[in-house]
């Protein structure tokens, strides 16, 4: 399997948690993004969102209310953190967050480590072991159109595989909107299966039975906590 396959599954895991979590995130990220702007044609990033929450099947009166609480000059301030550390064997987990308050948040993140048997690390001890890549794919084009397309518009990407009639291109975060831009003009009616900016271990490992457990106990410990926002490790897990 290609590294997209992990990412697709990341989404799915995501997508299928809790109701009340996905919703009240997708609800802090929106109202984030509208603070620049609630015009999702002027904002981009605001666009992005509203589409990928439409997909997680987030009602449209929750976007609506995180937009029009910036409307009425509520204002409330989320902060992106991240915390990185070390499961059984020679894991690696990054785990982010959006939080209105840190040391709440720290606190939780540290108390899940511990009662799993982690070890939590200092900022950049893992996530130098990863890429941090925009992932888009589709279907509709074949590889030659693909590069056709990006070349026509200037846009470089890092890495581009096939599945099938699938592809799956990765790119500097930063170009996601150039690299979608770019694939629209080449088909208008493009459906994009994935569209994330996500972090990529450079490798990955397996664990034992035993050791696996011990992640998987990790994992739901934090996926329990409301400010977290998403998690990477480094495990296959099948």
């Amino acid at each position: 399997m290609g590294r997209a396959y992990e990412v697709r599954r990341a989404s799915i895991e995501k997508t299928g948690a809790a109701k009340a979590k996905l919703y009240t995130m997708y609800s802090k990220e929106i109202y984030g993004a509208a603070k620049k702007s609630t015009d999702p044609e002027a904002n981009p990033t605001l666009k992005r969102l509203i589409e990928k929450a439409k997909k997680d099947q987030v009602p449209s009166d929750i976007i609506k209310r995180a937009i029009d609480k910036v409307n009425s000059g509520v204002d409330e301030n989320y902060l992106s953190v991240r915390y990185e550390g070390f499961g059984p064997s020679s894991s690696t987990i990054i785990v982010d967050c959006l939080t209105d308050n840190v040391n709440r948040t720290i606190g939780m993140v540290r108390g899940a480590f511990s009662k799993a048997k982690a070890k939590l690390g200092v900022l950049g001890s893992v996530s130098h072991m990863y890429d941090n890549l925009c992932v888009i794919s589709f279907k509709g084009l074949t590889e030659e159109q693909t590069l056709e397309a990006l070349i026509n518009e200037e846009v470089d990407v890092s890495d581009i595989e096939v599945e099938e009639d699938l592809i799956i291109l990765y790119g500097n975060p930063t170009d996601l909107f150039k690299i979608k831009n770019a694939i629209i003009k080449a088909k208008e009616d493009v459906v994009f299966e994935l569209d994330e900016i996500t972090m990529i271990p450079h490798e990955r490992i397996t664990l034992t039975e035993e050791e696996l457990e011990q992640l998987k106990k990790l994992l739901t410990l934090l996926e329990d906590i409301e400010d977290v926002h998403q998690i990477y490790h480094n495990v296959i897990i099948d």
